[in-house]
């Protein structure tokens, strides 16, 4: 008989009676699960900051070696975590990004013409990367209309004496009636990753996701636009036992899920660790 297979699961007739097989999508570690990430592929990562960032993937795929590298992402860490170690280790050659922030080594790379970078407004990067996951093919927004965002010119790239040798190119600018009136619009395309890596609270072996709190921010737009996505989850559960109501990304989006070890799952750096004195205690007894 003739086995049929498809994102959703698999269907195999028999003289019987026809029998849905279930899809485990578990991948036993990081390591495989990233193995065929080719160099010059096209990234989508979930995390802002180093808040919800699929740190135990990353780690895998500066092991892996692959370069040439293009990152869609909100920032790129810092210095010596999460996307700032594949920086450091000169194997990012593109971010499209909405912040540099805390990462020097992504401002000095940029800088000096090691590192191309499109700084995209961070709703609009949201907006592009759900686009592309929705089979959305570009949208129109208020966005950037009157700026070098719309009008091009933002410099991409830079060479090692601080010229500008690759410029944002112009873009298509329309008029809309609006209940403000007639109002312009500026044509933003949606982006689709090669690969997608967030990183869940939950997820269970056919891919449905969940987030907790803050962690959720960009993740579910990164799974969503990567054609393979890969979740690294720190619970793993069987399927059902999710409440469908709770699941941020169902597993339709994602091919891949890791498990975390317990100590993978504890080790979450903060990116900038602030602290003010209890009341009564001085400024230099602050901890």
């Amino acid at each position: 008989m003739k086995c049929v297979g498809s994102a959703v699961g698999a269907l195999t007739t028999s003289p019987v009676t026809p029998r849905l097989r279930s899809v485990d999508k578990v991948i036993s570690t990081a390591a495989e699960a990233v193995a065929d990430i080719p160099s010059g592929a096209t990234l989508s990562v979930g995390g802002f900051g180093l808040c919800g960032i699929p740190s135990v993937l990353i780690d895998a795929l500066l092991t892996q070696g692959a370069d040439g590298l293009e990152v869609v992402s909100n920032n790129a860490g810092v210095d010596d975590w999460g996307l700032g170690r594949l920086l450091g280790a000169g194997r990012i050659d593109r971010m499209i990004a909405s912040y540099v922030g805390e990462n020097k080594e992504f401002a000095r790379r940029y800088l000096q013409g090691e590192l191309e970078v499109e700084l995209t407004p961070q709703g609009t990067l949201a907006e592009r990367m759900r686009a592309g996951g929705s089979g959305i093919a570009a949208f129109f927004t208020r966005t950037g209309v009157g700026t070098q965002v719309a009008e091009g010119g933002l410099p991409w790239r830079y060479d090692d004496q601080g010229n500008v040798v690759k410029a944002s190119p112009p873009k298509r600018v329309e008029k809309f009636d609006t209940p403000d009136g007639e109002l312009d619009f500026v044509l933003e395309p949606s982006i689709i990753a090669d690969f997608g890596l967030v990183r869940a609270w939950r997820g269970d072996r056919h891919g449905n996701l969940v987030y907790r709190d803050s962690a959720r921010n960009f993740n579910p737009l990164a799974a969503m636009c990567g054609r393979v996505t890969i979740a690294e989850v720190e619970e793993l559960v069987e399927p059902g036992e999710l409440e469908p109501n709770d699941i941020h990304t169902p597993g339709v989006f994602v091919q891949r899920v890791v498990a975390l070890t317990p100590e993978q799952a504890e080790d979450k750096r903060i990116e900038k660790r602030t602290v003010r004195a209890r009341p009564g205690q001085s400024e230099e007894g602050a901890a």
